[in-house]
């Protein structure tokens, strides 16, 4: 039986908010999340792998075992997305199963992704591949990883082994997800893999991740010319804690030049910000840029992914938080003070406004490119109620909210092309473990078996009708 809703509902047929013909409905999962299987088949071991192992790296010990045990139930996941009516599916490749250890293609784990896609196709769903989610090939890094330059010729190396299978079923590329993530949280923070916490390597790496993004692109251009390229970035507003005081503005600038302005003007303007070459100047940014970098990574892109989860409301009087080892190289002693907003279960502000203002900013700031908002949802503790069900009603409120603000970013002109839920299925967290569910599906880890949550119904409803209902219904 179909969970979708009924789509002879008035109300679906006449939604409140509608979205324009064709918008893009889908939901979104990495590869390292939810696949498990990370032994199989001839994967070898990616940073993430390696990660866990350290004590404390990530809560309760966990591993990417099981996930989401993705790899052997896929069919039954495509099954999932079908009766949620989801339109496109973004999903990453692991690089540790395609080219173990950076090395000699494996065909055993391609196999596994041309067969993801075929059977996407056969239920009339658009696959979106990410070819990085962060799981670089742990011999890679035992080689410098994203620090040394040549790790960027490996990637494209990579793609190429993908793109030559899956060029001409795929229709839209992503060549890296939120590359800020793995220079700054991977190689600044030590929060994420790799755990290092060396200021100067991550700004190596973040260079070196934009290159191999423009090599990438290229690959995907050899092999697939009609199919649609881009990036995936996480992009927060970034505002002064008091506008009034000169040093929370400037330390507002610095986050706002490392987290957004240090990756959108080299792939939209061909250069860094002035401001961010002077920021990281001690770190050495400009001793890693090449003559012919920056032409490599600003190549012609036919959408742009946007990550929003929340703004960033920054302060530079330091807090028991702030300090090194930072994320925030340049300006470590940032702090992030309460606003009293309702939090999710990461602990993270609900700044429903910010997407609208992200999303139009984007569209003044820089040249007009299709936007697809690639990743939004948010964690809850999440319990099955006597029932059964998930009754996750604050994620609904989180969901119907981000939708609104960002159909006010359509009627400002925006040129917004879909949405991508995340995660369609509770798994692996990263640091976090198994400690926190951001999905549509609850999975119950042990017996792996799936239940759509009401959050879940309520975003059918959504497809279903390409729009919101009126509040309350």
């Amino acid at each position: 039986m179909s969970i979708l809703p009924d789509e002879t509902d008035p109300a679906l047929a006449r939604p409140e908010l509608p979205f324009p013909p064709g918008f893009v409905w889908g939901a979104a999962t990495a590869a390292f999340q939810i696949e498990g299987a990370t032994t199989v088949d001839g994967r070898t071991p990616s940073i993430w792998d390696t990660f866990c192992r350290l004590p404390g790296a990530v809560t309760n010990g966990d591993t990417g075992e099981p996930g989401a045990d993705h790899y052997r139930r896929m069919a039954e996941d495509v099954r999932l997305m079908t009766d949620l009516g989801l339109r496109a599916y973004r999903f990453s490749i692991a690089w540790p199963r395609v080219r173990p250890d950076g090395g000699a293609p494996n065909p055993a784990g391609m196999d596994f992704y041309q067969r993801l896609v075929d059977t996407l196709l056969r239920h009339d769903i658009t696959p979106c591949a990410t070819l990085y989610h962060w799981d670089l090939p742990q011999v890679l890094e035992d080689r410098g990883g994203w620090v040394n330059r040549d790790t960027a010729y490996r990637f494209a190396e990579y793609a190429e082994t993908v793109l030559q299978r899956l060029g001409d079923r795929v229709p839209h590329w992503t060549t890296l997800n939120e590359p800020w993530c793995s220079a700054f949280l991977g190689y600044a923070r030590g929060r994420h893999a790799p755990g290092r916490t060396e200021p100067e390597a991550a700004v190596a790496a973040a260079h070196h991740l934009l290159l191999a993004h423009g090599l990438g692109t290229a690959v995907i251009r050899r092999h697939a010319p009609h199919a649609s390229a881009g990036v995936t970035l996480n992009l927060f507003p970034v505002h002064a804690a008091d506008p009034g005081d000169p040093g929370d503005l400037d330390t507002a600038r610095k986050v706002d030049g490392l987290q957004n302005r240090m990756f959108l003007a080299p792939v939209l303007l061909g250069s860094y910000p002035d401001d961010v070459l002077t920021d990281l100047a001690p770190f050495g940014l400009a001793e890693h840029v090449r003559p012919d970098d920056l032409g490599t990574i600003s190549a012609p892109l036919d959408m742009l992914g946007v990550n929003y989860y929340r703004d960033l409301h920054v302060s530079s009087r330091p807090d028991e938080r702030s300090g090194p080892p930072s994320e925030w190289v340049g300006a470590e002693h940032v702090s992030f003070p309460s606003r009293g907003l309702p939090r999710t279960d990461v602990d993270w502000e609900v700044t429903s406004e910010g997407l609208t203002e992200l999303l139009v900013s984007l569209h003044e700031k820089y040249p007009r490119i299709p936007l697809y908002i690639t990743e939004n949802g948010a964690a809850y503790p999440d319990r099955a109620g006597p029932d059964g069900i998930v009754h996750d009603v604050d994620r609904i409120g989180f969901l119907d909210a981000h939708l609104r603000a960002a159909h006010a970013a359509i009627e400002r002109d925006v040129d917004l092309r879909g949405y991508f839920y995340w995660s369609l299925l509770d798994n692996f967290e990263w640091a976090e473990g198994y400690a926190k569910r951001f999905g549509l599906v609850h999975v119950d880890f042990a017996s792996q078996r799936r239940t759509p949550k009401q959050s879940a119904l309520w975003y059918s409803g959504v497809i279903a009708g390409n729009g919101l209902r009126a509040v309350g219904e």
